[in-house]
């Protein structure tokens, strides 16, 4: 028995790395084509990880860059990349050919070779791989591996490699490992175009609804502008009406008083001419129509008033108007004195608008119907409620205005009686009530006591 060689030793460790065994006569140029087969298996490697660094061209561009790979590995004649039908449904192109250096994504245009595998991979990409592998490739002269993605069959390869070139696993390898990565590049492109959609959706919509709140705060300014126009006019309103209404019952009375006056004075005339020794009881009579004439025209003072100061004057607040609603009412023997306690809170139009009334029609009792030469208007914002109080120093007797209340509540009454059962509506509607008292300055106090904006806000969420 021979002993091993130094040749024996290289020869195992050589047939190691390469695969070849020396004890062939072709042992060189296996090893040449070997050494050839793994320079191209590192060169298709480097074109691989170029052609992933493509995606950000978009889809075509990198199955593009995997059929110019693979055709240059195989120096095929042609080569065709394709998607199954059903699979990575947003993939474009779903299928490319290529043969020289011509590129084709049309069906029609190819030979009928390929078109066969386009059916295959397309239909059926399961059986785009036999185990034999080989053995198609000799009998066909056609290679094809598939293209899995989370181990699902997606698609594939398939090549008709040129005339030089013998298939070996590696080269098989080479090509599952082009047909994966196309199908992960494929994906993730879909996937970043989907994530670049809804990015762009996400702007769109961020946009619109930026916009759209500008649309509302500007919207929001202009209500809260029209609003406060829409106050402004319903305090104009009520000061307005309230001095029409003065000024038509002011001119009922100044009428009277003047026909009552001239009457006296005719009297009179005739009583001078009749009797005119007799002249005391005619001067009496003279002096009470003075008087009836001078009553006339501090009435009629006032009815001037309220016509020439019409709703023109600027809006304030409740204060100010209550301060200007007085003035309408005074002739010359009534004083008016407006007080304000507590801190002001903003009210609704409507309550605002109604305080103003009850206000306007106290006041004007208080002078139609009474001898007061005082009168004092009270309003008073406390934690939970606001109190507005109307007192005179008149001689009118509480208990008879609540006797006329209840009968004007019970009865379809009209006159004085029918305005209290107005006003004590008028307070039921803001939610608060009405009292009729014996004032501190002799005469009547009229009472009423409404919610403060938040009990208010608060037994409506109720």
């Amino acid at each position: 028995m021979g002993g091993t060689t130094d040749r024996d030793v290289s020869d195992a460790y050589l047939g190691a790395l390469t695969g070849v065994r020396s004890g062939k006569r072709s042992f060189y140029p296996e090893y040449v084509r070997s050494a050839e087969r793994l320079e191209n298996a590192v060169r298709a490697l480097d074109r691989i990880s170029r052609a992933l660094v493509v995606t950000g061209e978009g889809p075509r561009a990198l199955v593009e860059a995997v059929v110019a790979t693979a055709t240059e590995h195989l120096q095929a004649d042609w080569l065709l990349v394709a998607v199954a039908d059903g699979a990575l449904q947003a993939a474009r192109p779903r299928f490319l050919f290529s043969a020289g250096d011509e590129l084709i994504d049309d069906e029609h245009r190819l030979p009928h070779s390929a078109l066969e595998q386009l059916r295959v991979l397309r239909c059926r990409p399961w059986e785009a791989e036999h185990e034999d592998v080989s053995e198609d490739y000799q009998h066909t002269g056609i290679v094809r591996v598939g293209m899995t993605l989370d181990g699902e069959p997606v698609g594939g390869i398939a090549a008709r490699p040129g005339p030089a070139v013998s298939i070996a696993d590696t080269d098989l390898a080479l090509l599952r490992v082009l047909a994966n990565h196309a199908a992960v590049a494929l994906h993730n492109s879909f996937l970043l175009h989907a994530t670049t959609r809804l990015r762009g959706r996400t702007e769109q919509l961020s946009e619109t609804a930026e916009r759209r709140a500008r649309d509302l705060a500007a919207r929001n300014a202009e209500l809260a502008e029209t609003q406060q126009r829409l106050i402004a006019a319903m305090q104009r309103q009520a000061l307005d009406d309230e001095r029409h209404r003065i000024a038509r019952e002011l001119h009922d009375s100044v009428t009277q008083d003047v026909l009552s006056a001239g009457m006296t004075i005719e009297l009179c005339r005739s009583e001078l001419t009749d009797n005119p020794d007799d002249v005391g009881p005619t001067i009496e009579q003279l002096g009470a129509a003075k008087d009836l004439t001078r009553h006339a025209v501090e009435r009629l003072r006032a009815a001037i008033y309220a016509l020439h100061h019409t709703a023109e004057e600027p809006s304030g607040s409740l204060p100010v108007l209550l301060e200007r609603l007085s003035t309408v009412h005074l002739p010359s023997d009534l004083k008016v004195q407006v007080r304000v306690t507590g801190e002001p809170v903003a009210l609704s139009g409507e309550a605002e608008h109604s305080l103003l009334r009850l206000t306007g029609e106290a006041l004007f009792n208080t002078v139609m119907h009474t001898s007061a030469t005082q009168a004092q208007v009270r309003l008073r914002y406390q934690a939970h409620t606001i109190v507005l109080t109307i007192s005179d120093d008149g001689d009118g007797d509480p208990a008879q205005l609540r006797k006329m209340l209840r009968l004007a509540s019970a009865a379809d009454l009209g006159g004085g009686h029918r305005g209290l059962a107005n006003m004590a509506a008028r307070t039921a509607d803001l939610g608060g009530t009405m009292s009729i008292r014996k004032s501190r300055l002799g005469g009547i106090m009229l009472r009423f006591e409404i919610p403060a904006p938040e009990q208010t806000d608060r037994r409506a969420a109720g």
